[in-house]
């Protein structure tokens, strides 16, 4: 019998510009079972957020046409709005008390252990 992975059955939006990042990300989630979908920039991250709401959203600050934190306004807008873990390379800690007051579920600074995110993910989630 297979074991069950930590993520089975759930569905997490991948935001971030940078493809490798973007992949590692992708396989981390998707080896815990996860069913992921992606995001490029602000805008596919909407568009992906209208199309499906997700379980979870792995957000990265920085990105073109609409940053993490114009998302992240969005996202807050919402009836029941999934947790986000915001990913970063930005450490000033105005940036985290923003993403906070915006109801952001986890801060993470760039470069992110992968067991750490996949943690962190599978606590926010159980």
């Amino acid at each position: 019998m297979k074991p069950t992975s930590r993520l089975d059955g759930l569905h997490v939006l991948v935001v971030d510009d940078d493809p490798d990042v973007r992949e590692l990300i992708l396989l981390a989630m998707e080896s815990e079972g996860a069913r992921t979908t992606i995001g490029e920039d602000g805008n596919q991250a909407i568009s992906a957020l209208r199309s499906e709401l997700p379980d979870l959203i792995v957000l990265d600050m920085m990105l073109p046409h609409r940053s993490g934190f114009l998302v992240l306004e969005e996202i807050s807008q919402l009836e029941a709005p999934p947790p986000v873990i915001m990913v970063t390379a930005n450490e000033g800690k105005r940036h985290k008390a923003y993403a906070e007051s915006l109801g952001v579920s986890a801060y993470l600074n760039k470069p992110v252990p992968m067991a750490r995110l996949l943690d962190t993910a599978v606590d926010l989630l159980s």
